[in-house]
């Protein structure tokens, strides 16, 4: 006679064996993090940063049709090609230069929309390295010598006047800005949502890892902020999720010269404009003592 056949008993799992396994599974992802986080980060970077835009045909053609003589390419100090738009001003005569450094998915031909706002002023919209029609690879240094190259390039020319310079810089074009106004010499700086390095900026977003490390293109404009001179006006958002205001204030705090921080309670990083409407009038309280030298400043001590 056969003895019954039980059901096996099914093993439970112990304490011991569930810590176990979560002590597997948080080793794999603190290796899993450094190991293929880390390097992508490292290598992919310029992707992540510099967003390269092309010269849409329907924008060139518009910019032809009403800037055509505006039209310029500019040969770098390497002899890279650099594409964009001189505008002179509307009345004769050396006029002060506005040079704009646009953000990093920012195509600069649309700021010939602005020129009406302008008009004492000409305007120098060249895009970076690999965006609309330059040739090259963006990079940080390649970018800072594009500034300097621009800058003297600007001022031989017989519409400018060139003790009344003043670079403007957005988000990422802020950094190339700050560092123009250090190696040369400016009559103001306008900077929309600045920040004082591109490394404090990505730690915050990045907090689990070394970008300090990792980041090839640190941008750090609080280490020359210190020593330049230039009036500055800096306009940031309060709710700036891709630039917190707080990278901003640090910035201007540093700045050597005259400052002003205007913060807006209204928009994000890219709505600023059209989500306040004291964004140009602010612009142009700035502006228009260095283009008029004879009206009062702008800018407060």
């Amino acid at each position: 006679m056969s003895a019954p056949i039980t059901p096996a008993k099914g093993r439970g799992s112990s304490p011991r064996a569930v810590l176990r396994s979560l002590a597997r599974i948080t080793l794999a992802t603190l290796l899993g993090i450094p190991l293929l986080l880390y390097p992508y980060l490292y290598f992919a970077q310029e992707r992540l940063l510099f967003l390269r835009q092309p010269l849409e045909p329907a924008m060139r053609s518009w910019a032809r049709a009403h800037f055509g003589e505006a039209e310029v390419v500019i040969p770098a100090a390497d002899g890279v090609r650099l594409h964009g738009w001189l505008a002179p001003a509307d009345r004769p005569g050396p006029a002060p230069l506005l040079i704009y450094f646009g953000g990093n998915a920012e195509e600069v031909t649309g700021q010939l929309f602005q020129r009406p706002r302008f008009a004492d002023w000409a305007m120098l919209l060249v895009n970076y390295r690999g965006y609309g029609q330059s040739e090259g690879e963006p990079s940080q240094p390649a970018l800072f010598q594009d500034a300097l190259g621009l800058y003297d390039w600007a001022i031989r020319r017989p519409e400018v006047d060139p003790d009344r310079v003043v670079a403007w810089g957005r988000s990422l074009g802020t950094g190339v800005a700050v560092y123009l106004a250090a190696e040369r010499p400016l009559a103001g700086v306008l900077l929309i949502s600045p920040y004082d390095s591109m490394s404090a900026v990505a730690a915050r977003h990045y907090p689990y890892a070394p970008v300090g490390w990792l980041l090839r293109h640190p941008f750090d404009s609080l280490a020359r902020a210190g020593a330049i001179q230039a009036p500055l006006l800096a306009i940031a958002a309060a709710e700036d999720g891709v630039i917190p205001v707080a990278h901003s204030r640090r910035l201007v705090e540093a700045w050597g010269g005259l400052k002003q921080l205007v913060v807006f309670d209204n928009g994000d990083h890219n709505n600023l404009p059209a989500a306040n409407k004291d964004y140009w009038s602010k612009i142009a309280a700035f502006l228009d003592p260095i283009a008029n030298p004879q009206a009062p400043t702008g800018v407060q001590p």
